[in-house]
């Protein structure tokens, strides 16, 4: 993950930027730079400073699955057993290493980690679980629930104004 080197303040001009992006991330320069008035090397070189400054960390491409009961999306709690410094850089390296995890938190509270996991099938989510899940390192204690479906997707921080 690309970290904040020096986080520039940002004006309107910017969060402009980031919205259009957020909206379509293929934008040409001259369409984003005609939609926030300005000329095509001044959006460039804005653009530029959020991508150099990791405001803006990468493009991605949000994908639709065309069988949306295809993969079964699982929200895992993870309890360690200790809180060290260690202990969470020895998980967070393991959890980096299994494919199916999505996305990972460390959070506050009664777990220590928060899990999106996507899995075949129940089946699948139970060999993650075996396989990878419970051999990581520290780990005391799991709890999963399964996603019915998702209300909200999206990749839009809210910091961002619209």
């Amino acid at each position: 993950m690309t970290k904040i080197l020096h986080p520039p303040s940002l004006d309107g001009i910017d969060h402009k930027i980031l919205r259009l992006l957020r909206a379509d991330g293929r934008m040409s320069n001259a369409d984003l730079a005609a939609a926030i008035g300005l000329s095509a090397s001044a959006c460039l070189r804005r653009l530029r400073q959020l991508e150099t400054s990791g405001i803006i960390r990468g493009y991605t491409a949000i994908i639709e699955d065309p069988t949306p009961h295809s993969r079964t999306v699982v929200i895992v709690q993870i309890t360690l057993e200790r809180q060290t410094e260690d202990a969470f850089n020895r998980f967070e390296a393991a959890v980096r290493q299994c494919p199916e995890v999505c996305e990972c938190y460390l959070m506050t509270g009664a777990s220590d980690y928060q899990l999106r996991v996507e899995a075949r099938d129940p089946a699948d989510y139970e060999r993650i679980h075996k396989e990878q899940l419970s051999r990581m390192p520290g780990v005391s204690r799991i709890q999963s629930a399964f996603a019915i479906r998702a209300v909200v997707r999206g990749t839009s921080p809210a910091w961002v104004e619209d």
